[in-house]
């Protein structure tokens, strides 16, 4: 008998898992509502939209995002694999050129002679038909209608994304470039405050005016690794410099001394003609965003080739009905992936997809299934997200999801090279 799988959804999980299932010969229909539907969030035609930051973290051994891609590897994540060809500077971190990086991924996906591809809204999961739901976390309509119905209660939280300026735009008089701790090659444009300037900055920030949430959204709850720059400087004038604005590890080459407090700017694509504010999520209206961040030294000019904005995700209650092998427990033949279980995070959301296609993949060879140990951020992040869980909230990579070494490592460095060590030995153990 032929073996097929339906994934509805071509976002980061849905085309890992398509590409991961039709290398092995399962034949896979990925159902995508574009171009026909657009969300939200979404403008490209293309699969694999990265609709926030254009980073996908650390690339460090020693750190959960570096661990992380190390799993993916071992899975042969598409993902990893054109994110690499299409990088751009962003000293210990991959970031890549968002429209590149797409258009690779939409060519090897269409191309791939076990993917057929549907086009258009999907209304309906069909229970007796093995099926990864990857439709992420704006899921709407009569979908999401029939996703709450098969899983009870829904949850939300919200999202942003910051803004992006054209470089040509930026007054290289008074920036300076350079990586933090002189990590990278001078990757991101430094745009430095002293006290006053900071002050008052931080002032305009937490008096302007933010857009309206529409009618159907719900209360305000904002997840934590991504929250607006104007909610985390509600929590007091410090929290800026010790977050997005830190000056640590920097010098102004004007001062010779750290700034009071640095905005940092990180190149979107190759030609470095376009650079995001890096930390600044933001629901402040247009016009706030452009006279606000316009008080950034450097960008009182600056033209803006996209502004933040704010969105509701959506993600099911994974604790209470997802089996470890990402399965519901009332309709087992229905998986789901990416942000949707609370795995929260570009390369968190691609794993995701690996790992259902993975579990669905030795269902249909007939084989055991295998978890990936707890040792591992893979098999961390799916214990989180199955565990029970009364105020469960979405997660993303950390160290704090790894159970602790058998012999205690005092120094912080030492001890999570011993933890990815660990690690990148124990995923070995899953079979491909």
């Amino acid at each position: 008998m032929e073996k097929s799988v339906r994934i509805l959804g071509a976002g980061l999980a849905g085309c890992e898992a398509a590409y991961f299932l039709a290398q092995r010969g399962v034949k896979v229909t990925l159902c995508e509502q574009k171009p026909q539907k657009f969300s939200d969030a979404h403008k490209s035609e293309n699969f694999a939209e990265l609709v926030c930051s254009n980073s996908l973290k650390s690339t460090r051994e020693d750190s959960s995002q570096g661990m992380l891609k190390n799993e993916m590897r071992h899975f042969g994540s598409i993902v990893l694999e054109c994110a690499e060809k299409c990088s751009v500077p962003a000293g210990g971190r991959l970031a890549v050129d968002r429209d590149i990086f797409s258009a690779l991924i939409t060519e090897k996906i269409k191309s791939h002679p076990n993917i057929t591809m549907e086009y258009g809204e999907v209304t309906e999961i069909d229970p007796d038909r093995l099926t990864i739901v990857a439709t992420g976390p704006l899921t709407s309509g009569r979908l999401y209608r029939q996703i709450k119905e098969m899983c009870g209660r829904g949850m939300s939280f919200y999202d942003a994304a910051a803004p992006i300026v054209m470089a040509d735009s930026i007054d290289m008089s008074k920036v300076f470039a350079a990586s933090r701790y002189g990590k990278g090659d001078d990757d991101y444009l430094n745009c430095p405050f002293n006290k006053e300037e900071y002050e008052a900055f931080y002032r305009a920030l937490t008096e302007a005016e933010r857009a309206p949430l529409k009618s159907f959204e719900e209360d305000l709850t904002v997840y934590e690794g991504c929250m607006p720059v104007e909610v985390m400087a509600g929590r007091g004038p410090e929290t800026l410099r010790y977050g997005p604005m830190r000056p640590v590890g920097l010098t102004d080459p004007r001062t010779g001394r750290r700034p009071w407090a640095n905005v940092q700017l990180r190149c979107e694509n190759r030609e470095k003609t376009m650079y995001n504010l890096v930390g600044f999520q933001t629901n402040l209206k247009f016009g706030e965003q452009k006279r606000v961040f316009g008080m950034i030294p450097g960008l009182e000019n600056a033209v803006f080739a996209r502004y933040g904005v704010m969105h509701r995700n959506s993600f099911i209650n994974s604790p209470n009905v997802l089996n470890n092998t990402l399965n519901l427990k009332k309709y087992p033949n229905i998986y789901f992936a990416g942000q949707i279980t609370g795995m929260e995070g570009y390369c968190e959301s691609s794993m995701c997809g690996l790992l259902a296609a993975y579990f669905v993949w030795r269902r249909l060879e007939g084989r055991p299934v295998q978890i990936p140990p707890l040792t591992t951020i893979s098999g961390a992040l799916i214990n989180y997200i199955t565990s029970p869980n009364k105020d469960f909230q979405p997660m993303g990579a950390n160290m704090g999801i790894l159970p602790p070494l058998e012999t205690h490592i005092r120094d912080k460095r030492e001890r999570y090279a011993a933890l990815s060590e660990r690690g990148k030995k124990d995923i070995q153990s899953i079979t491909l």
